[in-house]
């Protein structure tokens, strides 16, 4: 069961990654109006006599919140069903996922019927973002953890957190703190990139604070991501289990820096570079949810069972 769920969680992860993706598209490609109805599309599920690759776009990003949907709900209904057998957090999580999908599928309605007003967009590329994380998470938890080696006990059958222990939920606890700052960046370049700011700016001078913030914040949060990546990478017990994910985050830091140098130095001309800006967000913000969640469940070695010593029958000798 528990295999089971980890393969629909994976393919939520992707299925989400996926669903910025397209959405990122849809915007770049001028497409977010293509279907000028909702939910379907030109009064029909399938329109075929209007495709194009706008109308496609808009249509296909809709069946992947439709199938993600769905998926959720399969989701949610498992883990509370099977509760007994599973996490106690597991519906919960799953519950809140399906809350905020719901709330996702809301925010696309009125992103049509409010003519893509920039916070309506911006919030439904946030809420997207959550559940990208959200459930990178919830993958994450569902893996058994292996035990933190170095425990030691004080008095019989008594674990004790070593101090290690502390230090790694520590940088657990920041990289989900790097995991809030990136999501706080990438809200910044959505209320950027909802505006057209950096269109204006380039060719007009408008909206260039916009802009401006979104460059500044940029050192500060990739610094803080690369520090926490490099504690994970330093520290003995989560290098030999999660030096992947510390390594993909510094490889997607360094491709998200150079992919926005090229976003502004190309003038936003080049839609595949400005879509592939914002997958790298959405991967940067599942991978470091994932490494904290990998470093604050390493669970303290349980100390060997200690076996009560049987009282032997003493027998008397009269001499």
């Amino acid at each position: 069961m528990r295999r089971s769920l980890l393969f629909l969680t994976s393919h939520l992860v992707v299925a989400l990654v996926a669903l910025v993706a397209i959405g990122g598209a849809t915007r770049v490609m001028e497409a977010g109006l293509a279907c000028p109805d909702w939910p379907l599309c030109y009064g029909s599920f399938l329109p075929g006599g209007r495709m194009n690759l706008q109308v496609f776009l808009e249509w296909f990003h809709r069946l992947d919140a439709f199938l993600v949907g769905m998926a959720l709900l399969v989701l949610a209904g498992w883990s509370v069903l099977r509760r007994l057998a599973l996490p106690v957090w597991l519906p919960w999580a799953s519950g809140a996922a399906l809350l905020l999908v719901a709330v996702q599928g809301l925010l696309g309605a009125l992103t049509v019927t409010q003519l893509l007003r920039f916070d309506v967009v911006t919030a439904h590329l946030g809420t997207a973002l959550v559940l990208v994380a959200l459930l990178s998470g919830v993958h994450q938890g569902l893996i058994p953890q292996p035990s933190f080696p170095g425990a030691n006990t004080t008095t019989v059958g008594t674990a004790v957190t070593p101090p290690a222990l502390l230090f790694v939920r520590a940088a657990g606890a920041a990289t989900a703190m790097a995991a809030l700052a990136v999501f706080a960046q990438a809200i910044s370049g959505a209320l950027m990139a909802t505006q057209w700011a950096s269109g204006r700016c380039l060719s007009s001078g408008e909206a260039c604070s916009l802009l401006a913030t979104h460059r500044q914040l940029a050192a500060p949060v990739a610094l803080v991501v690369v520090l926490c990546c490099s504690v994970t990478l330093l520290t003995p017990a989560t290098r030999r289990r999660s030096w992947p994910f510390a390594l993909g985050g510094v490889l997607l830091v360094v491709v998200q820096v150079m992919l926005g140098v090229l976003t502004l130095r190309l003038s936003l001309a080049v839609p595949l570079i400005t879509v592939g800006h914002q997958i790298t967000a959405a991967l940067l913000l599942g991978l470091l949810t994932a490494l904290a969640v990998r470093n604050w469940s390493l669970a303290p070695a349980q100390p060997a069972a200690v076996q009560p010593l049987r009282s032997s029958t003493l027998e008397s000798c009269h001499g």
